[in-house]
């Protein structure tokens, strides 16, 4: 019914920057919030960012001043700018998405992409 693509992680020196992107397709009528979540070895998944249709953001106090967060909603796409990384950031990063489907009766969903490894080491 509806994908999550995530690009973009990688391995980055401290101090290093990346930009992560998700694009989401498939049966979608409409997109509310689209968000990054991260998951270290032997930690629970954590909210790392959040933004609406609206363009209003949320972030986790961890990565406030270093990640921006952003949204194309013509691509359905959103994008994670993270700057300045610190070795606390690795982890997977996954993409999600609250949203109705275009089906009837008009069905919300959420959806997870598949997670992007981010490593962060000199």
């Amino acid at each position: 019914q509806v994908q999550l693509v995530e690009s973009g992680g990688g391995l980055v020196q401290p101090g290093g920057s990346l930009r992560l992107s998700c694009a989401a397709s498939g049966s979608i009528f409409s997109i509310n919030a689209m968000g990054w979540y991260r998951q270290a070895p032997g930690k629970q998944r954590e909210l790392v960012a959040a933004i609406t249709s609206g363009g209003s953001t949320n972030y986790a106090d961890s990565v406030k001043g270093r990640f921006t967060i952003s949204r194309d909603n013509a691509k359905n796409t959103v994008y994670l700018q993270m700057n300045s990384l610190k070795p606390e950031d690795t982890a997977v990063y996954y993409c999600n998405a609250d949203l109705f489907l275009r089906v009837v009766p008009r069905t919300r969903g959420e959806f997870w992409g598949q997670g992007t490894q981010v490593t962060v080491s000199s």
